[in-house]
């Protein structure tokens, strides 16, 4: 059926909109909705007694500017909004503890922009000094041609499995957001490419945006995935299943791109529910060859190198923010044991290829485990 075609109530037993071309022409389309063809939005169920589900996409209007006074589009441009503007984003939590608490509602009322990349939520709580968020009228949930409900999950890559190949990992982890997980992933990368290897860069957790798989493509990676890839918009609230779902099936997609090495980052800090169930399953422990740890200052370090190794996780290096400042990585060093890396450490292919050499001789013992 094409998208000018008006739907018959009767295939949804809602009331329903058209979405035209000429309309959809003018609507800004997030980040989190740049892999559902344009052919994929047909109508609108506009019943507001209809429950949304995480990914499900929305087409809003914008009734007021607040802490996000733009719109990244697919493309991860930065688009100003304007009240009155109609935007097409997807339902999802999040989970940002410099910004928003967030839940997907349980009805089509008034919600926000919970983040920038295009989530649509209720937000819940937010950090002082955080100004109120973007404030949205939901018009429908988006349909296609059939009359069934757009979700994300329908462009997902097809699902991984524990027992698929993989390539050598590691994991780029953080006390917190901010700590310089993604710039420690990026100038890992660039030493990787300087050390003559195919790399992959990947994010699979956090909330959807261009910026970090932005940034590791700069740094050089051959292939960079994300967990929008696998149909999410966020990853807060999903279940232990889902994680390592996203997990294998970036690094079987990795596998048959016949990368060497795949630097993957879980955001947020080892707190966080669902870091730390992904970090406590054994079957994470037996993807991961090694683990890069970052941190704002010496006692976040300390605290994070303990942890790990409580949960036998390979922990090569000490990075981030901290190092920034000799002082604070000496006695980061001196405490726990572990060589700290700054950015200039990281871009040094030699430095690189001892990192590589002893996530190697992890990957041999667990194997032979």
């Amino acid at each position: 059926m094409n998208i000018a075609t008006p739907l018959h109530p009767s295939e949804t037993h809602t009331p329903l909109a058209l979405l035209t071309p000429e309309r959809l022409k003018l609507v800004k389309r997030s980040y989190n909705t740049r892999r559902i063809a344009a052919t994929d939005l047909s109508a609108l169920q506009a019943d507001t007694t209809a429950v949304p589900r995480a990914g499900d996409l929305v087409l809003a209007r914008v009734e007021r500017i607040g802490k996000h006074p733009a719109l990244e589009l697919t493309d991860s441009r930065r688009s100003t909004l304007f009240v009155g503007d109609e935007v097409l984003v997807a339902y999802a939590a999040r989970y940002a503890p410099d910004q928003f608490e967030a839940r997907v509602p349980d009805t089509l009322g008034p919600c926000h922009l919970a983040a920038s990349g295009g989530v649509a939520a209720e937000v819940v709580s937010r950090r002082a000094g955080t100004p109120a968020p973007t404030e949205l009228r939901p018009l429908g949930l988006v349909l296609d041609a059939q009359g069934q409900r757009v979700n994300l999950l329908r462009t997902a890559l097809p699902l991984g499995t524990a027992q698929d190949a993989r390539p050598l990992t590691l994991a780029s982890l953080g006390t917190s957001m901010n700590a310089g997980k993604t710039t420690s992933a990026a100038h890992l990368i660039y030493g990787l490419k300087r050390a003559g290897l195919r790399v992959g860069g990947a994010k699979i957790t956090g909330t959807g945006s261009g910026n970090d798989p932005g940034l590791l493509g700069d740094a050089g990676a051959d292939w960079v995935l994300d967990f929008t890839h696998c149909g999410y918009a966020s990853t807060f609230e999903l279940g232990l299943e889902q994680l390592l779902g996203i997990l294998y099936t970036v690094q079987a997609q990795m596998h048959a791109k016949a990368v060497d090495v795949l630097v993957l980052e879980v955001a947020d800090g080892l707190l966080q529910q669902e870091t730390a169930a992904l970090l406590r399953s054994e079957k994470f422990r037996e993807r991961v060859d090694g683990c890069i740890f970052s941190s704002g200052e010496a006692m976040g370090a300390i605290a994070g190198a303990d942890w790990l190794r409580s949960q036998q996780l390979p922990l090569l290096a000490l990075s981030g923010a901290m190092t920034r400042s000799p002082l604070s990585s000496a006695e980061a060093a001196g405490a726990t044991g572990v060589q700290t890396l700054g950015l200039e450490s990281l871009r040094d292919p030699g430095t690189v290829r001892d990192i590589l050499a002893r996530a190697s001789r992890t990957s041999l013992a667990t194997e032979a485990a």
